[in-house]
């Protein structure tokens, strides 16, 4: 599409989690294909910046820090008149937050094209929000808001930027602990954002023994800071001694880390999207039977992703106020899990 007839500056706008963050990344290469020539720039809050800094479709990354610079009235109206002058042309809120309506309403972006929920009014081109019924994958709601400002595509891939210093960093590490290209690296997540989403550390113990004994698989361990605790239990459990990085990576490392690994087994968490996209097998791990957080709607987008969900009869899942000991999770054993990583690694 020519710029005479389009947008010349374009800001898209997703502002939660890492792998909400990658999987808006084939939204991005529709803007750039249908806008070659056009300045795109996307705003993410600063511990999503390694999923899109590099990214050769974008010209701008802008970091919005509402836990920090940007967490009072004095810092967001700076932000307000950051943007503002900035002079974008069109906003598109892939993800509806209050904060976001307001903050690109108030910057005077004429045109805002989002979905139809928390001050959607706000918004001058609003799709109704269906998302709690988790009826397509998070990729193709986020590529519908895209509809809606003339872009279209059929390209679903996720992409992820390998960084020169996350890749030196992990193969110095990998070397220091006696891990070689040669080596079969298997990475487990035992983290997640909740309780109703995390497998206990005790059977990511027994699987990772099981591939480390049967396999000679050389077992890593991620997670961020807040999941440490899960990570250190799986650790502590093992016979087999893993290697534990949890707490100690970047998001960048991370991929570097997962790039390298044969396989990923994890709870449902932003790490797999990462998998996904830098092209590692997954083994996904998912509680919880209400629709919106369902596998469909979020689950590995890999040809070969093994996803692992059980539903237990509940009429209404309470997430982390399960009353029955989570028991979609407790049905997943960790022999299901070694089956499935067995047909993955042949």
């Amino acid at each position: 599409m020519n710029n005479s007839n389009g947008y010349k500056k374009i800001l898209i706008v997703r502002l939660d989690r890492i792998g909400d963050v990658l999987l808006s990344t084939p939204a991005i290469k529709a803007a750039r294909d249908t806008y070659p020539d056009s300045h795109i720039a996307v705003m993410v809050r600063p511990y999503a910046k390694d999923i899109v800094e590099g990214n050769p479709y974008l010209n701008e990354v802008i970091l919005y820090d509402r836990s920090g610079r940007e967490k009072n009235l004095s810092g967001n109206l700076k932000f307000i008149d950051h943007l503002r002058r900035k002079n974008f042309d069109i906003a598109l809120i892939l993800h509806p937050t209050k904060r976001t309506h307001i903050i690109t309403f108030l910057a005077g972006i004429p045109v805002r094209v989002g979905y139809d929920k928390k001050w959607g009014n706000l918004l001058t081109k609003k799709i109704p929000n269906v998302k709690q019924f988790g009826l397509k994958h998070e990729i193709d709601y986020t590529l519908d808001i895209l509809k809606y400002a003339g872009i279209e595509t059929n390209d679903r891939a996720l992409y992820m930027p390998l960084k020169e210093t996350s890749e030196k960093a992990i193969s110095e590490v990998f070397e220091k602990n006696g891990i070689t290209k040669d080596s079969l690296i298997i990475t487990l997540n035992p983290g997640a954002s909740c309780a109703s989403k995390r497998w206990r550390p005790e059977n990511f113990a027994k699987v990772g023994d099981l591939l480390a004994r049967e396999r000679g698989a050389k077992i890593i361990i991620i997670s961020d800071l807040k999941d440490k605790p899960f990570a250190d239990k799986t650790t502590a459990l093992m016979k087999v001694a893993p290697l534990n990085l949890a707490g100690m990576t970047s998001v960048a490392d991370i991929a570097s880390v997962l790039k390298r690994s044969r396989l990923f087994i994890s709870n449902d968490s932003g790490p797999v999207h990462i998998a996904c996209a830098v092209g590692t097998p997954v083994i996904a791990i998912f509680g919880r039977s209400d629709k919106g957080l369902s596998p469909e709607r979020w689950g590995p987008t890999g040809k070969r992703d093994i996803i692992l969900h059980k539903y237990v009869g509940c009429a209404v899942c309470l997430a982390h106020n399960c009353k029955i000991g989570f028991k979609c999770l407790e049905a997943i054993t960790p022999e299901e899990v070694l089956a499935a990583a067995k047909r993955m690694l042949g």
